[in-house]
């Protein structure tokens, strides 16, 4: 079984910043994508960030270019989502998402809520 934890969600001001966590445990697995996905109520869940892990290849919305950063620490099997510059409409559950040598998996989600 494989398993994937988020952290790092909260209550922000809009131009805050918060760094989001996701660990992989469970069984050993090559990770070939690492992601950030996010869904607002009554939204669709949409791709936020990627990391390709062979090359470190990254891909993101074109509403977080320029302010999210996505990063991996393949030894850990973890990866971040620094969110800079936050607005209201960042506001969401990011759920983590792994696509691996087992399938894919998600993880619960960490709720990110941007005041204003």
């Amino acid at each position: 079984q494989v398993q994937l934890v988020e952290s790092g969600g909260g209550l922000v001001q809009a131009g805050g910043s918060l760094r989001l966590s996701c660990a992989v445990s469970g069984r050993t697995i090559v990770i070939n994508t690492f992601a950030w996905y996010r869904q607002a109520p009554g939204k669709q869940r949409e791709l936020v960030a990627g990391i390709y892990s062979a090359r470190g290849k990254t891909t993101y919305a074109d509403s977080v270019k320029g302010r999210f950063t996505i990063s991996r620490d393949n030894a850990r099997n973890m990866n971040y989502l620094q969110m800079n510059s936050l607005k209201p409409e960042d506001t969401a559950a990011y759920l983590c998402y792994v696509e691996s040598s087992l399938g894919d998996y998600w993880g619960q989600g960490t709720q990110v809520t941007v005041s204003s």
